[in-house]
């Protein structure tokens, strides 16, 4: 199995260092990272500007630096190296839950692969006042290759990980929340106007999220579409105003 591992912390994480090491027991690995730390670069794409493809010499095996974002950085690396049978971004130092999906790179990493027809996993645990306790989670992200690797049916998967020792792991479904939308305004040092914008949820978490299951200290893995079409609403629409009778009369 040809396993090639991205992130959008950069090459030089330890996140893609820990995972790389788990990986390389299933598999043959190749890191193809963002050479900065790109976070919430979502699905962007370099298509103006061309791309490096650089060889980092790294203690966990065949590691190249990509002057874009994680999304270039998976296109590039399955242009450079054939036969990929599946793409991991991560391990994020964030968590990447509910609606965070809309603007994770890491997520934007696996989800480029499902595009491009291969199978992506992004892992993410958060990061707070210190790092990951990499050395306890690493049996954990074991077990969730252990059982994603074999599911050939699961093309796209986001995972997160607690950030103390995991009670087991559980399927979900993405949490999504609104926020107040509360902008703070402040000034810089200079004096000029400078805005923080609040994160407040309005919501309560439910049962049998992503968000519910981290709370509670187990692994979430949450299956994903790349098919963002509500079709309960696209069915009531054309029944209620079918176009035929506008469009085509």
């Amino acid at each position: 199995m040809r396993i090639l591992i991205t992130n959008d912390d950069g090459v030089y994480s330890p996140g893609i260092s820990a995972l790389a090491e788990v990986a390389a027991r299933f598999g043959e690995i190749r890191v193809v990272a963002p050479h900065v730390e790109m976070s919430s670069a979502a699905h962007a794409i370099t298509a103006s500007t061309p791309l490096s493809y650089t060889r980092t010499p790294m203690a966990f095996g065949e590691v190249y630096r990509v002057n874009g974002t994680p999304a270039d950085c998976v296109s590039v690396g399955m242009y450079r190296w054939d036969h990929v049978d599946v793409v991991l971004s991560g391990i994020n130092l964030g968590s990447n839950l509910g609606n965070a999906m809309w603007h994770s790179g890491t997520l934007a990493g696996a989800r480029q692969a499902a595009l491009l027809g291969v199978r992506g996993i992004a892992l993410s645990t958060p990061a707070l006042e210190v790092e990951p306790d990499f050395a306890t989670l690493k049996p954990w992200v074991a077990t969730v290759l252990e059982l994603l690797l074999p599911a050939l049916e699961l093309k796209l998967v986001n995972v997160n990980l607690p950030p103390k020792a995991p009670k087991g792991v559980l399927w979900t479904r993405q949490s999504v929340r609104h926020y107040d939308g509360t902008v703070v305004p402040t000034r810089d040092p200079l004096g000029r106007p400078r805005f923080w914008i609040s994160v407040t949820p309005i919501e309560e978490v439910e049962d049998g999220t992503d968000r519910w299951a981290m709370e509670r200290g187990y692994v979430s893995m949450t299956p994903l579409r790349l098919d963002l079409t509500h079709e309960e609403q696209l069915a009531t629409a054309q029944s209620k105003h079918p176009l035929d009778k506008i469009f085509f009369a």
